[in-house]
């Protein structure tokens, strides 16, 4: 259902105040250069410190732009079940074609917990689920146990996996099926995922090299290796730069050397240090981003 590449979209800001026509312009370039897909409103786009209304309308505002092109997984998840199951209602709402659910945050629930939270959130409204695996922010892993036995719930039907692990697809595709989309929230393994069973990536990178990044998964599509490992090679040191600091804070410097959107950042996020910049800057004219 999910595949390629999928861009885990920033979020503008203008003192203080979400950019609606810098986002919307920046969504319609996204699908004009490839991309395959959307998230509004995830970890990248500074979900945390949206409200609930700026967290709806940026969501409205992307279905809007995409108009069916490409599709909208909207992020909805959160740590508290009630307000996840709201966000997924909302989804549903305004017409998102998916949402996108981190496993549940600082409480660390148990599986069970976390198998219970994903169940409330599918019984609330008829969407495609997709789920977000991240041990390195919410301190607890779901289990391969726990994945498959939520797979068999009719609308969870993938996972962004952020756990590095390249293993983990092949274990997941022999113990879950193959129409269980995987899609990599690293991009720095995106190659290794896809050979290892996974079906395209949520990217941080894309947010800046969107051709690049869609062209790679076409070409792993047409088997063209040869292209597939120059434009990997190509992709690894902005791929690294772009989490020199915490993300979303370098990959909005990168967006605002392209002049997409200010790097403005809602605290607790700062500006990158100067060293940081500069890595940016290096890392964009390696990747031929830059002149």
């Amino acid at each position: 259902m999910f595949k390629g590449s999928i861009t885990a979209l920033i979020t503008p800001f203008r003192k203080g105040r979400v950019d609606e026509a810098a986002f919307q312009s920046f969504v319609d370039w996204q699908i004009a250069e490839g991309t395959d897909g959307l998230v509004p409103c995830g970890t990248t786009g500074e979900s945390p410190t949206l409200s609930h209304e700026e967290h709806n309308r940026v969501i409205e505002l992307c279905v809007e732009v995409a108009k069916g092109r490409v599709p909208v997984i909207a992020g909805a998840g959160s740590n508290s079940t009630e307000e996840a199951i709201a966000l997924t209602r909302h989804a549903k709402k305004v017409r998102a074609d998916a949402v996108l659910h981190v496993v549940p945050y600082y409480n660390k629930p148990t599986q069970e917990g976390m198998y219970q939270h994903f169940k409330a959130v599918h019984d609330s409204a008829d969407i495609p689920i997709v789920i977000y695996n991240i041990p390195g922010r919410t301190n607890v892993d779901m289990s391969l146990e726990t994945m498959a036995r939520l797979a068999k719930l009719p609308n969870i039907v993938g996972v962004k996996d952020s756990t590095g692990d390249v293993v983990r697809p092949v274990r997941t595709r022999l113990g879950i099926g193959t129409k269980f989309a995987q899609l990599t929230g690293e991009d720095g393994n995106v190659v290794g995922f896809l050979a290892q069973g996974g079906v395209g990536a949520i990217s941080v990178t894309s947010n800046v090299a969107p051709s690049l990044c869609a062209k790679l998964h076409d070409s792993w599509t047409s088997r063209d290796l040869d292209t597939v490992f120059a434009i990997r090679d190509r992709l690894g040191p902005l791929n690294d730069a772009l989490f020199c600091e915490t993300n979303p804070a370098p990959v909005k410097y990168a967006a605002s050397l392209l002049g997409k959107c200010t790097g403005e950042l809602r605290l607790p996020l700062v500006e990158i240090a100067d060293a940081s910049k500069q890595k940016v800057q290096s890392a964009m004219r390696s990747a031929g981003l830059l002149n």
